[in-house]
């Protein structure tokens, strides 16, 4: 019940009156899978509204509470059918992890339905012959490599993957503190204290930057056209001007 043994799963026979047709856990899994998609087919509308938005699917007259309860019932029922044929270590994983990893690549509800279950196809084709190199357990194997999905998924997505994420958010910083030492700097300009408000020391105590992040920023908006830079001085150029004001009107 745990790891299962996917090798043992073909000696276990369906017989009937003395004809042995075949795997019992293909005759049990097969029947649960065309139960599945048949439901899955005829009521998606309902599933999808009571999913995500049970109050619209209630004002429209369906029962979200009986769709989501439905839909446990057939979860439920495939759990305890792979069960005996797979463990349960494989069908959690199975269950969990590719769909997880789809949600990183897909935005529509049929596109990610489509997507995790190739997933699930790649994870136990590739689990299989994996199984079969090391001479390891079938069931352990699948669930390595749907594992080895969602983690590649996690870190490599194009958009909502981790180092994309970092990426994102480290420009979005960068951009932030261009515009911080901007509109810093346009305040003060012509003022009288000008001479001390635009030196480049004196952004590490009013803004409370390092030293080394404030020479950086600098930098960057010096090659960026922002920024004039006379020895310990700044001063906005007209690009600069016009990206503060711009900043500002927003």
């Amino acid at each position: 019940m745990l790891l299962g043994e996917l090798a043992f799963a073909p000696f276990r026979r369906l017989v009937l009156f003395g004809t042995d047709l075949g795997p019992r856990s293909l005759y049990v899994l097969g029947t649960i899978l065309l139960v599945q998609v048949t439901l899955l087919l005829l009521f998606y509308k309902e599933l999808k509204l009571a999913t995500f938005d049970p109050g619209f699917a209630a004002a429209l007259g369906f029962a979200p509470v009986a769709v989501r309860y439905g839909l446990m019932a057939t979860v439920s029922v495939t759990v305890v059918g792979a069960f005996d044929a797979v463990g349960s270590i494989l069908v959690v994983a199975l269950m969990v992890a590719p769909a997880a990893a789809a949600h990183f690549f897909a935005r529509r509800l049929s596109a990610f339905l489509g997507l995790s279950v190739l997933l699930r196809v790649v994870s136990a084709l590739a689990g299989y012959w994996l199984a079969r190199l090391l001479d390891a357990s079938i069931a352990r194997s699948m669930a390595t490599l749907s594992g080895a999905v969602f983690l590649v998924a996690f870190l490599l997505a194009p958009d909502r993957g981790w180092i994309a994420t970092w990426l994102r958010r480290r420009a979005q910083q960068r951009e932030f503190a261009l515009e911080t030492l901007t509109i810093h700097l346009l305040q003060h300009s012509g003022l009288p204290e000008e001479a001390e408000e635009c030196r480049v020391i004196h952004l590490q105590k009013h803004l409370g930057w390092r030293p080394e992040q404030a020479n950086e920023v600098v930098g960057r908006a010096v090659r960026r056209g922002l920024v004039v830079r006379e020895a310990d001085r700044l001063r906005l150029s007209a690009e600069g001007l016009a990206f503060g004001k711009e900043w500002l009107g927003r």
